[in-house]
């Protein structure tokens, strides 16, 4: 059998890391390989590493072919949503694939409503322009993804919280590749990562080449220095009421307090005087 690895596709998945697939090896000496290879034609999309191990000992193993695939993106969507319904996969490399499904559906839907937009005097038929499906095989093609339109839909795709999505994009759009590294190791958490990704770059590098203890503390001087101009304008607004004044909330509530009271009074006030007329009234 001729199954063709395929780089690309091979690296689209973060790789197991070395004790992962020591434990896979392990699995698949003892009880054999178990789940079937993903075929599309002679290429390899799922089962890389089950694949490398049973070339390595020379063990069998059985495949089966995907024929709904299209495309190489069909190919991406569902090697992404395989891995989302994975428990062991880490939160950061969820979010990740969650926006690379984004990406893919939102590029899908562009180039839908591009050809939808195309005026009607399209060039006459030209015999090499492949035919249209046939009904069978538009019934075979995989159904298109939902959009992922919000990042509570991406959150919900990636069974995150909205933060972590937002904190997950920093880290891909600022973070260096070192810092990138330690947080994908589970060296640090995806809130220390996004808070030293606001960082220099050579300050990111540095931190995260001295360590967990260091990456740490350079998130924390991060917040630190966040959390200052907040308490500053806090204490700035206090200082600019005159001396041994209220702040303007407490007055606006004690002002209120007062129109509430003669309001309170005034009601009294009329109370009292329709229960003196329907005396005087009840003696005539």
């Amino acid at each position: 059998m001729n199954i063709v690895v395929n780089e690309e596709l091979k690296a689209y998945i973060d790789p197991l890391t070395p004790e992962e697939h020591e434990a896979l090896e392990r699995s698949i000496l003892t009880e054999g390989c178990r789940d079937a290879l993903v075929l599309w034609g002679d290429v390899l999309v799922d089962g890389h590493n089950r694949y490398g191990i049973c070339q390595k000992h020379g063990l069998p193993f059985q495949t089966v072919q995907n024929t709904r695939f299209k495309t190489i993106e069909d190919v991406h969507l569902w090697m992404i949503d395989q891995h989302l319904g994975r428990r062991s996969i880490s939160d950061f490399l969820r979010g990740v694939l969650a926006l690379r499904k984004k990406d893919i559906v939102d590029e899908r839907r562009a180039r839908a409503l591009a050809e939808t937009a195309r005026p009607d005097d399209d060039p006459p038929f030209d015999a090499d322009t492949p035919a249209a499906e046939s009904p069978a095989e538009s019934a075979a093609a995989l159904p298109p993804p939902a959009p992922l339109s919000s990042r509570e839909a991406i959150a919900r795709a990636a069974r995150l919280s909205s933060n972590q999505v937002v904190m997950i994009e920093k880290i891909q759009k600022q973070a260096a590749p070192e810092l990138v590294a330690a947080v994908k190791s589970g060296v640090i958490s995806i809130n220390t990562a996004a808070a030293v990704a606001s960082l220099p770059a050579e300050e990111q590098v540095s931190a995260a080449n001295a360590g967990k203890d260091e990456l740490r503390q350079a998130a924390k001087r991060v917040r630190e220095a966040r959390r200052k101009p907040r308490e500053e304008s806090a204490g700035s607004d206090a200082a600019d009421q005159p001396a041994g004044q209220p702040p303007e909330a407490v007055q606006m509530l004690e002002r209120r307090v007062a129109e509430l009271t003669a309001e309170n009074e005034s009601l009294r006030r009329q109370v009292a005087q329709l229960q003196a007329q329907l005396a005087t009234a009840g003696s005539l």
